[in-house]
């Protein structure tokens, strides 16, 4: 399949905080911790489109990317990709253009989500976590 990215801009907030809900949903019910009011207000309030890239599939927006520099490395922040175009190599395609510069690349991830298996194919290692997050580090 086809993509590209294109720069986020501030009216993508409401989409891409529906698409946040919808992909963390699984795992943050398994987790305990859905609440559907908080998944979409704490992405509205850490939302920066100058750091975000839309994923653009066949066309339509499919998914998000933020990549934020850091003192610690660079983030790689707000990765979603709409459910019905996961497990076809896109999510790996747009990490690998990702991570295309100096690093080290740092990220976290729910306890118990499948994307962990992505980030550790991609050479990410666990740095620390909690029980609800899995913080990796890409030397």
């Amino acid at each position: 399949m086809r993509w590209t990215l294109r720069p986020a801009v501030a009216s993508d907030a409401a989409w891409i905080a529906e698409l946040r809900a919808d992909v963390l949903r699984a795992d943050l019910e398994r987790l305990g911790r859905y609440d559907p009011e908080r998944v979409r207000t704490r992405f509205l309030a850490a939302f920066d489109p100058a750091l975000t890239k839309v994923i653009v599939v066949e066309g339509a927006d499919a998914g998000t990317v933020a990549i934020r520099p850091s003192a610690d490395g660079t983030w790689i922040e707000h990765f979603y990709l709409s459910p019905h175009l996961q497990g076809r190599g896109i999510g790996t395609a747009v990490l690998t253009a990702a991570l295309d510069h100096a690093g080290p690349f740092r990220l976290n991830v729910l306890q118990g989500s499948p994307a962990r298996r992505l980030y550790e194919r991609m050479g990410f290692a666990l740095d620390s976590e909690d029980e609800v997050d899995v913080f990796l580090v890409r030397r």
